[in-house]
């Protein structure tokens, strides 16, 4: 027998598993020493925490958390990743564990914040530096993925509650071919 049809009971997977993803690149975009952004001649680099620039044998580092802008950023991407981490276990319980509920946490504000502040860091680091020129590293762009996974879930929990019974195992399966 043959049946062509969407695995809803696979699909509730789907959003734990993204939403851990989203958890992973947010800690290692946070935590980054090497920096987000840095020179061609890899003198100079600034992190979410601080400015270094390489003066010979040393550097020479500064805090940035005595500007409000990096404060704000720090502030952003620190609760959104605490919302992210609400998200992913009420996500867990409700799917796998403790009770089957309609409820669930949209990833939404997550991934709001998140991009606030990662338009905010450039902007205002252009304002500090006039000469060379600058690249976005690794860190900068795992702090993007996890805004651009943020957005898929927040699409997914769009599309998702429409068919929620269907994931729990509440309502039969309609298959479209059966032979």
């Amino acid at each position: 027998m043959f049946r062509c049809g969407l695995a809803y009971p696979r699909c509730r997977w789907v959003m734990p598993l993204l939403l851990l993803f989203a958890i992973i690149f947010d800690i290692i975009a946070i935590a980054a020493q090497s920096g987000w952004i840095q020179d061609r001649d890899n003198t100079h680099y600034s992190s979410m925490w601080k400015d270094c620039r390489w003066l010979g044998e040393e550097s020479d580092c500064s805090s940035l958390m005595d500007e409000r802008w990096a404060q704000t950023v720090a502030a952003l991407m620190i609760v959104g990743l605490l919302i992210l981490v609400i998200a992913f276990i009420i996500w867990f319980l409700s799917c796998f564990l403790v009770f089957n509920t309609d409820q669930t946490c949209s990833p939404v504000p997550s991934a709001l914040l998140q991009f606030i502040g990662l338009i905010i860091y450039p902007v205002n680091f252009n304002y500090r530096i006039f000469e060379g020129e600058y690249e976005y590293t690794w860190a900068y762009g795992f702090g993007w993925g996890a805004t651009i996974i943020c957005l898929g879930c927040s699409l997914i929990f769009c599309c998702i509650t429409s068919c929620i019974n269907k994931i729990n195992g509440d309502e039969k399966i309609e298959y479209f071919i059966t032979h």
